[in-house]
């Protein structure tokens, strides 16, 4: 390991920042809606960008600039589906889960709202809304580590297995001390980070080409004859299935706190205007990058060696070879922006799940403030340590599954989430019913049906639909005072702002 690399040298500052602002956060956490939720103080343009940084893992930056650079731009109608699933999720789901949260006895956590909104007396519905978060996002946490842990192997020559212990120490240390509102600020400093780096790198690759007399268009067609074809060897059914991809937003824990977590229901439309804008522009240079890259292999065979064995690594490549050591040094730092945006967040829901759906709900009902902070810090490690033991095979099959969390969370809480803000009459029952229905579709479509070629979070999300709606019809109507704390959540999301 060279620390006088300026690219190591800037890697290795941005790592300090973060941990940094966790240790700054500490001062201003005080009790457990602080360390979980920020005390729901979060405005328009940090609940915007944390968001974002959530959602867009290392995918962003290396699967999706992959899967272009191999196939061209028929692999862009995944990108499509997320952008408009997220759109309608901050434009249906965001401001009413921000009120109906609060109303429902200040839930803390979606199980704790999902027990609260349909009087779940025997916690049926806290334990298995629990337990699933728990399940996916203990692998989704694994496969997290296993990223970060390859890119620490990247930048420094290391053995994987110290790699996998820094880079999870480096998102552990400011996850457990400064908790929610670390999470949020440090989100908020990796969005831009990222977006810095996915608006650089295709703007200089396409300078890169252009300026040695290439034809842009000329290298692409003669590398990927279809590149540039929307359509190219893609069945109507795959193109339903990567906007289906879009689904899934409706159910994702560590997308959802964020809602919860903004200060008002007023600072909804501004973050979605700031989150969706950010977006649009770190898809497109995810895009550009992958696309761009392309030509510019195509251009200098000799330096290619690097993606004809890995195309997940073209972004990585063309920032070693575009860059200045300082500048790729901070580029780089964005690819660990994305892991480490996302992973702290899932570590925090795990975290937030065992000790307000577990240990308080359960165990310590009249535990204080600062009895569940500290549990909570406790179980960001147990979460972490689990993980790590996970990821210390990269090969694991296990790590498979990871591929179940987006479908899974998608069909399990979508629907269930959707349909709690905007139908009042859904019942217990229904609730229950529909969100095994939709894990469990997920899971047999993918074994038993997945040679149709029909991404399992569309059936999943369909079915678990129909049964919360037909189930809850045949019940009996909800208690009054179920109706009435959805009513007093409608009349205030509804008043104007």
């Amino acid at each position: 390991m060279n620390f006088t690399n300026p690219t190591v040298i800037t890697f290795v500052l941005y790592i300090c920042a973060m941990v940094g602002i966790g240790f700054y956060a500490y001062k201003a956490t005080t009790n457990f809606s602080d360390y979980i939720l920020g005390g729901r103080s979060l405005g328009s343009f940090v609940t915007a960008l944390s968001a974002g940084a959530s959602d867009m893992s290392g995918w962003l930056l290396m699967g999706l600039p992959g899967a272009i650079y191999t196939s061209g731009l028929c692999e862009a109608w995944v990108a499509i589906g997320l952008t408009i699933g997220a759109w309608l999720n901050w434009l249906f789901v965001a401001g009413r889960l921000r009120v109906h949260t609060e109303i429902q006895n200040n839930a803390l956590t979606l199980p704790d709202y999902f027990t609260n909104r349909f009087n779940d007396h025997k916690k049926v519905l806290r334990i298995s809304s629990a337990l699933i978060i728990l399940i996916f996002f203990s692998i989704y946490c694994a496969s997290g580590m296993v990223a970060g842990a390859r890119l620490f192997e990247s930048i420094f020559h290391m053995d994987y297995t110290v790699a996998l212990w820094l880079s999870a120490i480096a998102t552990i240390s400011y996850v457990c001390v400064g908790g929610f509102l670390a999470i949020s600020w440090t989100d908020t400093f990796q969005a831009a980070m990222m977006l810095f780096a996915l608006l650089l790198t295709p703007i200089f690759t396409y300078l890169a080409i252009t300026e040695d007399g290439h034809q842009f268009t000329q290298l692409i067609e003669t590398a990927r004859p279809h590149a540039f074809d929307l359509f190219s060897n893609v069945t109507g059914v795959a193109i339903i299935s990567s906007l289906a991809w879009g689904l899934g937003y409706f159910g994702q824990p560590h997308i959802l706190v964020r809602f919860m977590a903004a200060d008002s229901v007023k600072s909804i439309p501004a973050a979605r205007r700031i989150g969706m804008a950010w977006m649009i522009l770190c898809l497109g240079g995810a895009l550009g990058a992958g696309f761009f890259g392309i030509a510019f292999f195509q251009a200098n065979p000799n330096l290619a060696h690097g993606v004809q064995a890995n195309p997940e690594v073209i972004f990585m490549e063309l920032t070693k070879i575009l860059f200045n050591p300082w500048i790729a040094g901070i580029v780089l730092a964005g690819i660990l922006a994305a892991v480490m945006s996302t992973l702290s967040c899932q570590l925090l829901v795990c975290s937030s799940t065992l000790t307000e759906d577990f240990y308080k709900a359960f165990l310590r009902k009249n535990a204080s403030q600062k009895e569940l902070v500290w549990v909570g810090r406790l179980m960001v490690l147990a979460i972490s340590v689990f993980a790590i033991w996970l990821a210390s095979n990269p090969e694991s099959k296990v790590l498979g599954l990871v591929s179940y969390a987006w479908a899974g969370f998608g069909a399990a809480f979508g629907p269930l989430i959707i349909l709690s803000l905007v139908w009042k009459r859904m019942t217990l029952n229904g609730a229950v019913s529909g969100m095994l229905v939709g894990a469990v579709t997920v899971i047999l479509w993918k074994n038993l049906l997945g040679h149709l070629g029909i991404y399992e979070i569309l059936p999943g999300f369909v079915f678990a639909t129909i049964t919360i709606i037909v189930v809850s019809l045949l019940g009996k109507t909800p208690q009054k005072d179920v109706l009435e704390r959805y009513h007093t959540a409608e009349n205030i999301y509804k008043t104007p702002h």
